[in-house]
C-alpha cells in the first residue's frame, strides 16, 4: 500500500483500504464483504458463529482478488502492515423477522429492548473505540452503521429491534458531529426487508409480494443492492457526507 498520510483527512481509495465488516459470516455481512473484494480492499471477515461459513467467504474473496483475514484490529494492522479505515457495524443480536412471532406492545419485556441495544448500541461503540487509534494514525477513517426503515415507517412493530436501530441513528449523528475534527465520517444505510437473508428466511413470501407492489420500484432490495450503498459510504465519492442515513429499499419508505 502507498502512504495513506498523503490522503489525511479524506478517505483511501478503496484498494488501499483495510475494512471490518462485523457479522459477515454469513446473510447481509457476507453480500457487504463480497461486494469490497472486486474494489480491491483488504477484509477483516468478523463472526459469532459462523467460523465455517466465515472461512468459506475469506477463501472465495482471496479467490476474486481480495484479502481477508478473520481477526480484529491488532491483527489486521499486523496482517496488512496499516490499520482498519473503514469500520462497518452490520452485526445483529440475534432475531428472526416473523411478524407472526413478534411480540406485542403489552407484552414485550425490556430485557429483549436490553438485547436489542447492546448489540445495536453497544456493539457499535465497542467497535468504533476500538478503531479510532487507527482513524487517528491515518488521519482518517469511515464507519457504516446498519439501520432500519423501520422506524420511519413501522409497517411491522418490531419494538425491541426497531428501537435499538433508532438508538443507532441516534449514535451515528452524535459520534460524526464528535468524530469530525478527526477526518471521521460517520454515516447509516437502511434497508427494509431484504429478500433473502437468514434474519429473512423466516418471512412468508406472501410479504415480499406485498413489499415489491408497494416500493416505487416494484421489487424487494436484495442484499446486493444494499451492499452497493456501504461502499459508496466507504469510497471517496461520499467525502462530504457524514451523519446521514440513506434508504435503500427501491422507494417503500421516502424521507
Amino acid at each position: 500500500m502507498s502512504n495513506p498520510q498523503a490522503f489525511t483527512s479524506e478517505a483511501l481509495p478503496l484498494d488501499e483500504q483495510v475494512v471490518l465488516v462485523t457479522g459477515s459470516g454469513r446473510g447481509l455481512g457476507a453480500a457487504i464483504a463480497k461486494a469490497f473484494a472486486p474494489e480491491g480492499a483488504a477484509l477483516v471477515i468478523n463472526y459469532r458463529y459462523s467460523a465455517e461459513t466465515a472461512e468459506e467467504l475469506a477463501e472465495a474473496v482471496r479467490a476474486r482478488g481480495g484479502r481477508a483475514v478473520d481477526a480484529m484490529f491488532e491483527t489486521a494492522a499486523a496482517e496488512f502492515g496499516t490499520p482498519v479505515s473503514t469500520v462497518v457495524n452490520n452485526a445483529l443480536a440475534d432475531f428472526s423477522f416473523n411478524g407472526d412471532e413478534r411480540q406485542p406492545a403489552d407484552e414485550i419485556d425490556y430485557s429483549d429492548f436490553a438485547d436489542q441495544f447492546r448489540g445495536s448500541v453497544e456493539g457499535a461503540v465497542n467497535t468504533i473505540q476500538a478503531a479510532m487509534h487507527g482513524f487517528r494514525e491515518l488521519g482518517s477513517g469511515r464507519v457504516i452503521n446498519i439501520g432500519t426503515n423501520l422506524f420511519q415507517d413501522p409497517v411491522v412493530p418490531y419494538h425491541d429491534y426497531t428501537a435499538g436501530k433508532a438508538a443507532l441513528l441516534s449514535l451515528t449523528r452524535t459520534f460524526a458531529k464528535d468524530l469530525g475534527p478527526a477526518g471521521v465520517r460517520v454515516n447509516m444505510v437502511s434497508g427494509g426487508l431484504l429478500r433473502t437473508t437468514d434474519a429473512s428466511s423466516a418471512t412468508p413470501e406472501e410479504v415480499f409480494d406485498q413489499i415489491a407492489a408497494a416500493s416505487a420500484l416494484r421489487r424487494v432490495t436484495t442484499p446486493e443492492d444494499f451492499a452497493s450503498a456501504v461502499v459508496f459510504f466507504a469510497s471517496p465519492a461520499s467525502r462530504a457526507v457524514t451523519g446521514q442515513n440513506l434508504i435503500v429499499d427501491n422507494g417503500l419508505v421516502m424521507g
